[in-house]
């Protein structure tokens, strides 16, 4: 796949597109705890939390196609952790399994310390393999593995916090 891929700020006509992005993740039980579908409803409040000055919510579009989206979103919500975000990656089923979560994880560290960022954190699934092998080939460290903290249909599940220094 070597369409170029764009960023832009994500708006309340792409959360649509967004929600069913994310559900599509639900089912694989690797990628969220949710365990049902969310609505758009739902999701609203979540939406508005993103700001484009400072933690973004961008949909990434190949050929003006939406074919995944991004977020930083505030860590732990006290003023002291400013400058610590989390990801979140979503790609659209179509284009899994093709390179645009490097694509796209390249992309974000680069424009994450315009957003007065410094340190990003992953969560991510200890049975997610392939998502923590992309964190780690940028550079991120397993920082926390809290165990069996998660319970997907009955399965106790660990939860591996990656986090990378993104300026020094």
């Amino acid at each position: 796949m070597s369409h170029n891929i764009t960023f832009r700020d994500a708006t309340l006509e792409d959360l649509p597109t967004i929600v069913e992005i994310y559900n599509s993740t639900i089912a694989s039980r690797m990628v969220t705890a949710d365990t049902e579908p969310v609505t758009v409803e739902a999701r609203l409040k979540w939406f508005h939390e993103h700001a484009p000055s400072k933690r973004p919510l961008w949909v990434v579009e190949m050929d003006n196609t939406i074919c995944g989206w991004v977020s930083l979103q505030s860590f732990y919500g006290r003023p002291a952790y400013d400058a610590t975000a989390e990801i979140s990656i979503y790609i659209d089923e179509n284009f899994r399994g093709h390179g645009l979560g490097k694509k796209i994880l390249a992309e974000v560290i680069e424009l994450t310390p315009n957003y007065g960022v410094d340190t990003l954190l992953g969560f991510i699934f200890a049975h997610n393999e392939p998502s923590l092998r992309l964190f780690e080939k940028f550079g991120f460290e397993k920082w926390a593995h809290l165990p069996e903290v998660a319970t997907l249909d009955g399965v106790k599940r660990d939860l591996i916090i990656l986090g990378k220094k993104v300026i020094e």
